[in-house]
């Protein structure tokens, strides 16, 4: 699991002793194979029932269930997908309710959040969580003689840097939502003392958009401008972020759309479909009859979202 210049974590039996740099320690993410905050829980998904630590860790000393449920995840406003460039840091909302029985939850070592991981709960190869943890407000308390009962409505953003975050091959749909709890007891989160004093809970498989690499698409139209009757020739390029060389590079072997809108008019007709060549490039060449627009239009994928390129305007003479 890749993890931010930043921070480190170290797995120590099992669970993980935190250190960060630029965040704060109960937010630090892991070294390669190293450990999340919502992996300290001996969390199950419904899905599968499976538990995210290994047999080894089963065996050794753990963190203890923490009394925390959570319901109403959402992710980016419901949106299907967040795309990512090549150097701009990504911003993504998330909010959800937490419900806590018997947990301080005014503590300053209780700490909540939400991580987008992809791929297994298990074996995730990536995992994009907050420079900060989720602010909550209470909405409701109950008590009793036996029990408190706390709900709460927790919001923060999973801030995704390209330059530390993802690989290529992380782009599509294969990335889901996990909400997470920590209550440290007064454990030093970056050396606890005594790791099952530390309360844990965690929801995963919840939904979550895709990730994509941001796509960038140009059109050119020449010469401008021309006689009627005469041959345009429009060029342009598909390309889009490449999350390892933190540059754009062509998107190659790509249907793309040669699209024309007539001066005066809102709505682009299809002309002719077009394939992108080995370096993402574009040429065709249409006669021209009229004033008006040119432009390309990708239709996107699910790694790569849709874009279509601003109009380039012929003059005919």
């Amino acid at each position: 699991m890749r993890i931010r210049a930043t921070a480190a974590v170290a797995v120590v039996c099992g669970v993980a002793a935190m250190t960060g740099a630029a965040i704060p320690a109960a937010q630090a993410a892991g070294t390669p194979g190293g450990t999340r905050p919502w992996q300290l829980a001996g969390h199950n998904t419904p899905a599968t029932g499976k538990s995210a630590f290994t047999a080894a860790a089963a065996t050794a000393k753990t963190p203890y269930p923490l009394a925390v449920t959570f319901s109403d995840v959402k992710v980016a406003g419901g949106k299907s997908a967040v795309t990512v460039g090549t150097s701009a840091i990504v911003h993504v909302p998330y909010s959800f309710t937490l419900t806590a029985t018997n947990v301080d939850i005014s503590a300053s070592d209780f700490v909540v959040g939400l991580d987008l991981y992809h791929g297994s709960v298990a074996a995730p190869s990536a995992d994009l969580y907050g420079d900060r943890p989720a602010t909550c407000s209470v909405t409701s308390s109950m008590s009793s003689s036996e029990k408190v009962v706390t709900v709460e409505t927790c919001k923060g953003t999973v801030d995704i840097y390209p330059k530390y975050d993802l690989a290529n091959s992380d782009a599509g749909t294969s990335w889901h939502s996990v909400a997470w709890a920590v209550a440290y007891n007064g454990q030093n989160p970056d050396k606890p003392s005594d790791i099952s004093k530390i309360g844990a809970a965690s929801l995963t498989g919840q939904r979550s958009p895709a990730v994509q690499r941001l796509s960038r698409l140009t059109v050119n139209a020449a010469p401008e401008p021309v006689k009627k009757g005469r041959t345009l020739t429009i060029t342009g390029s598909l390309t889009r972020a490449n999350w390892e060389s933190h540059k754009y590079a062509g998107y190659t072997g790509q249907k793309v759309k040669l699209q024309f809108r007539k001066k005066g008019s809102s709505t682009y007709t299809t002309l002719k479909t077009l394939t992108t060549d080995g370096h993402g490039n574009l040429r065709t060449t249409y006669k021209a009859t009229t004033d008006g627009y040119w432009r390309y239009s990708f239709a996107g994928t699910s790694t790569t979202p849709a874009i279509s390129a601003a109009g380039d305007y012929v003059d005919v003479k």
